[in-house]
């Protein structure tokens, strides 16, 4: 199995600025974006429209300004950034009864994501065309009939999909409006603009499952590879400030050692120098999610855990595949809220909606600082 996690820069350390890169199989020179995927009703190309099912009869709704088509990024074939698509007729989603719609104002996108887009889990994915996209930040704009705590108008955040890897939402969330399970949202934290909020669903929740299946609490030590990704990022914070470790440790390249300390890290290790597993230091979890569990083993206590999202598993490393839960965001809303837990935007980022492409080229290269985020979404 693949690895789920997204990529995230404290709203307080890096100011976003809307610099675009430019994905490595473009000429700028001779790409013109917005001539070829222009943001009108109309297709960028010839492509049939997305269908949906029929939602059940039974759900209770308003019709107050959700049109019946709406503007999504989808790819009809398994591939590279080239099979992406603009269009802009896709059936905006029925609802289930236990769903709302979400009127979408910010996505973030995950290695989950591009894994999908290349077919890494083809046989339990959701039939084609797929509209991409796991991590979600708006408002309901519908209810289902069943749907008990969230109304019309409540802003929410939360991962689309509650098993990654078993059979994802067909529509998820680089569109206007995605159909999602009350379940599966949280209310949007008040002191978190819908960028920010974006950025946290399924890393977040990586972040903390993996903690708690580790065992980890207050006087433990923790070692986390690759400390300024969009997991490792928040697996610091929740180490420090929810869990209450009594040292974290955290690896990643010489540019990014002081945001692994301003983000709680009391030792912040540059890879490109030393070699953590040759530390006399042992720590009691060990976190990897960058795919090293040959070298965690080695770092680890006796009796210790090394938590692995990707890449070969060694003993005692052990892998688990998260489960989108909106309860465990509502759990860790207050720390949100106080400050204590921060998500981390890349600085190159948000990416306008029309620059989709260029997003998940940026995030394919492995360089990102925390979360690659979406944003506005028209």
């Amino acid at each position: 199995m693949e690895s789920l996690l997204s990529s995230s820069s404290c709203a307080t350390l890096f100011k976003p600025k809307l610099i675009s890169p430019i994905a490595p199989k473009f000429n700028p020179k001779s790409f013109n974006f917005k001539s070829k995927y222009p943001l009108t009703n109309q297709p960028a190309a010839t492509f049939a429209p997305l269908k949906v099912a029929n939602s059940p009869a039974e759900t209770t709704v308003s019709d107050k300004a959700v049109p019946p088509q709406m503007k999504a990024w989808a790819y009809d074939d398994y591939g590279d950034v080239s099979v992406l698509r603009f269009d802009g007729s896709v059936a905006v989603p029925d609802i289930k009864e236990d769903q709302v719609l979400v009127k979408v104002s910010a996505a973030a996108l995950n290695p989950v994501d591009f894994k999908r887009r290349f077919g890494k889990f083809k046989a339990t994915d959701s039939p084609l065309p797929t509209v991409p996209g796991y991590d979600v930040a708006g408002t309901v704009v519908k209810v289902g009939s069943r749907v008990n705590s969230l109304k019309e108008g409540d802003e929410v955040y939360g991962d689309v999909n509650e098993k990654a890897l078993e059979g994802p939402k067909q529509y998820g969330s680089l569109a206007e409006y995605v159909a999602v399970e009350e379940k599966l949202l949280a209310l949007k934290p008040k002191i978190l603009d819908f960028a920010q909020a974006a950025a946290l669903p399924l890393a977040i929740e990586t972040a903390n499952e993996g903690l708690e299946r580790a065992g980890f609490g207050p006087g433990k030590s923790i070692l986390v590879l690759g400390g300024a990704g969009g997991v490792g990022s928040l697996v610091i914070q929740l180490a420090k400030n929810v869990f209450g470790a009594s040292r974290v440790a955290a690896t990643s390249s010489t540019g990014k050692l002081e945001l692994l300390k301003s983000l709680g890290a009391d030792l912040a290790i540059d890879y490109t120098k030393e070699n953590f597993e040759d530390l006399p230091e042992k720590f009691d979890v060990v976190y990897d999610a960058v795919g090293q569990c040959d070298k965690a083993v080695k770092a680890v206590k006796e009796g210790g855990s090394v938590v692995v999202l990707t890449g070969a598993v060694t003993p005692p490393g052990f892998r688990f595949v998260v489960t989108s839960d909106g309860s465990a965001l509502t759990k860790l809303n207050p720390f949100l809220e106080s400050g204590k837990v921060k998500p981390v935007i890349d600085p190159k980022g948000p990416f306008p909606f029309s620059q989709v492409v260029e997003a998940f080229s940026y995030l394919e290269t492995g360089r990102a600082t925390g979360k690659v985020v979406v944003y506005p979404i028209p």
